[in-house]
């Protein structure tokens, strides 16, 4: 049995690694997905006054601090039945669309885009945010910085810092915007709906013109039928910030819908342990293995995941795009996993509307922008979705508001079993009789780029027991000694 490595994988956030193993003949037998990094917030978070929550847990990572910030700042509204002011509302709501904003950009140039831009068989080198720039010029790369610039300068603004902000409390927002600053929102929020737009043209120009690429994404490697998650407002639109969790059924029919607090009815989480991400299924349907299909308790949480569960979009010209995508690659739901990338820039496009939106509505600078909480703290759930997916933030405290039980479950958590498969999926897809590429193995990478996965943020909980796996090489690369301990024992007969 021959082993291939691709280790570390590269354009994500955090440490993980992709195992493959290939039969006699030169085909994948099996595949796996490990994170061998541990960071356990849930577990140092206890014994903490739980109104630190939203200036903690967004020290998780530096790639999208303010989903953490507003998912535990809604927490602690509900673990102090507490209500926010409109404004205050409103303004966390205009932070949180200029995160999006600079989050979905970077993704979109510098981690997935690459790989059609520049091509899935492009040199290593030239796979990057510079391979993009030589291919659209220079000028692309001016307003990308441009565009990151801005929106950080917003999110500054209001959040008081320009990564892991600090405005948010329970109640609301610990200080308004003036008129003056509104005014210079508004004109970033245009800014923004024409980078977005501009971006949709990339796409449409480079990826749906190109006939190779439209094959790669509707191919069989790169499709599965999952159920699919995504917060919904009232009309079942798309909502990043506030609703209720919509999930939809690999034939498009909705499953079920969960305000933030009945989310233990819904979902639970399976262990396995070769990896320090768990592998959260839809509890009514139960854990059937990395299996998907409407018996399968798997799903996705993701862009096209958000699109795939709602009804439509809340502004204008996304809901063009949305419609434009449906009727592109045949109806709803859409199975292909490539196309997140498509969903993410329709989701850009969102986020700059209704960013633009709220700047406009003068109320957004109202000086009310905290209720202060006057209640005893007991239990709060608080959920918003992060751009990699459905972000969930449980506390539980004792009377004095200390922490006594922290659960998250975060975009890439949601997605663990997914991406598991869908590399399996690509692997099987392009490696065949033994003939491996550095262009196949990156078409690997690719299944879960589309994720846009943060595996510092994914990883919390021990699965009951620490896992390790050490493997020593001497001066020439040869294994010397391959130590291990609580590893699966059919993964160590293969590693073996």
């Amino acid at each position: 049995m021959t082993r291939i490595s691709i280790d570390p994988i590269t354009r994500l956030e955090g440490h993980g690694k992709i195992e493959i193993f290939l039969d006699n003949s030169g085909n994948v037998e099996n595949c796996y997905f490990q994170v061998p990094e541990l960071r356990g917030f849930e577990v140092f978070c206890l014994g903490r006054p739980a109104e630190e929550m939203p200036r903690l847990t967004n020290r998780i990572c530096g790639v999208c601090p303010e989903a953490h910030h507003m998912a535990a700042a809604k927490a602690l509204d509900a673990l102090y039945n507490v209500e926010v002011p409109p404004a205050g509302k409103k303004l966390r709501e205009l932070l949180y669309m200029a995160f999006y904003v600079t989050d979905h950009t970077t993704h979109f140039y510098a981690l997935g885009g690459p790989d059609f831009v520049v091509g899935p068989d492009a040199p290593k080198a030239e796979r990057n945010i510079l391979g993009v720039i030589a291919k659209v010029g220079l000028e692309i790369g001016g307003q990308v910085i441009a565009t990151r610039k801005r929106n950080h300068q917003v999110i500054e603004m209001i959040g008081g810092r320009t990564i892991h902000p600090v405005s948010a409390l329970p109640g609301g927002m610990s200080h308004p915007i003036t008129e003056e600053q509104r005014q210079e929102i508004i004109e970033i929020a245009r800014q923004n709906v024409e980078f977005a737009q501009f971006t949709i043209g990339i796409v449409n120009d480079i990826v749906l013109a190109n006939q190779d690429y439209v094959d790669l994404i509707v191919s069989d490697g790169y499709t599965q039928q999952t159920y699919y998650m995504g917060l919904v407002d009232e009309n079942n639109h798309v909502n990043f910030y506030d609703g209720k969790v919509r999930v939809v059924g690999p034939d498009g029919v909705e499953h079920c819908k969960y305000a933030p607090e009945e989310y233990t009815e819904y979902v639970a989480e399976h262990v396995e342990p070769w990896s320090y991400l768990k592998f959260p299924y839809l509890k009514k349907v139960g854990w059937k293995g990395f299996v998907d299909g409407k018996d399968s308790g798997v799903y996705c949480a993701t862009p096209l995941s958000r699109l795939n569960a709602a009804d439509g979009m809340a502004t204008p010209l996304a809901q063009a795009e949305y419609e434009r995508f449906y009727e592109t690659l045949g109806g709803k739901p859409v199975h292909h996993t490539l196309a997140t990338h498509w969903a993410r820039c329709i989701e850009l496009l969102y986020a700059a509307e209704h960013m633009l939106e709220l700047a406009e509505d003068p109320e957004v600078a109202d000086p009310t922008v905290r209720a202060l909480p006057t209640e005893i703290p007991t239990e709060g759930v608080g959920i918003v979705e992060a751009p990699r997916g459905t972000l969930t933030h449980h506390y539980v405290t004792d009377e004095n508001g200390i922490l006594t039980n922290v659960n998250l479950i975060v975009g890439t958590t949601n997605n663990n079993a997914p991406i598991f498969m869908s590399i399996k999926d690509a692997a099987t897809a392009v490696i065949k009789n033994g003939e491996v590429s550095d262009g196949a193995l990156n078409m690997v990478e690719m299944a879960f780029r589309s994720y846009d996965p943060c595996l510092s943020c994914a990883t919390h909980s021990l699965p009951g027991q620490m896992p390790l796996e050490m493997v020593v090489r001497n001066a020439d690369g040869e294994v010397t000694h391959h130590l291990s301990q609580y590893v699966d024992e059919c993964l160590l007969d293969q590693l073996d």
